[in-house]
């Protein structure tokens, strides 16, 4: 809902929230999901220090946002055993690693089909 262009837009998105909740193929973080998302950023963040030769580099405005995100998101999904389809594939591909069993696919891959 965060990205809805207007207020239109984003009661869609609340009753899609809505509706999906009710038959239960909403995909929602429980306990275990935050606690591996938080995981997944320290170990990625000690990744990026190690390959800086001990410095953290600092990210781009709203990216340590997004990564948490689609850290919790990638938990989430592994949880579900459910595919994430994504055009951010290499944050994801890198969170592969830590996550075994986590179904990455391009968007662009996935809508070709």
């Amino acid at each position: 809902m965060a990205g809805a262009k207007d207020e239109t837009e984003r009661k869609q998105y609340e009753a899609l929230y809505h509706s999906y909740r009710e038959d239960n193929s909403l995909i929602l973080p429980n306990a275990a999901d935050w606690l591996l998302a938080s995981k997944i950023l320290f170990w990625l963040s000690h990744r990026r220090r190690k390959q800086s030769g001990g410095r953290l580099a600092k990210l781009k405005t709203g990216a340590s946002q997004r990564m948490a995100l689609d850290a919790l998101l990638a938990a989430s999904a592994r949880r579900w055993k459910a595919t994430i389809i994504t055009e951010n594939y290499d944050d994801f591909k890198a969170m592969q690693y830590y996550i075994k069993g986590l179904k990455i696919i391009r968007g662009s891959d996935f809508f070709k089909r």
